[in-house]
């Protein structure tokens, strides 16, 4: 099992929240995502897979729901 935590830039609300989990539970391996919306500010995101996540798709993902991704750790 991996772990990947990103902060999101650009989320203000429940919809973007759903927006951005919706694309990041679409990606191969991925078994949870979980959100801590900070209004104004950059959101952590934390993304559990089955393996280590190609940071490429995860900014991909998120770009595609509208938002802007910056990678701040990965927990193996």
């Amino acid at each position: 099992m991996s772990t990947t935590t990103f902060r999101v830039d650009g989320m203000t609300c429940g919809h973007c929240v759903r927006s951005v989990t919706e694309e990041l539970t679409a990606l191969p391996g991925v078994t949870g995502v979980d959100v801590d919306l900070v209004t104004g500010g950059a959101s952590p995101v934390t993304v559990t897979s089955d393996a280590p996540l190609d940071a490429t798709l995860v900014e991909a993902a998120v770009v595609e729901a509208g938002y802007a991704v910056t990678p701040t750790r990965s927990l193996l």
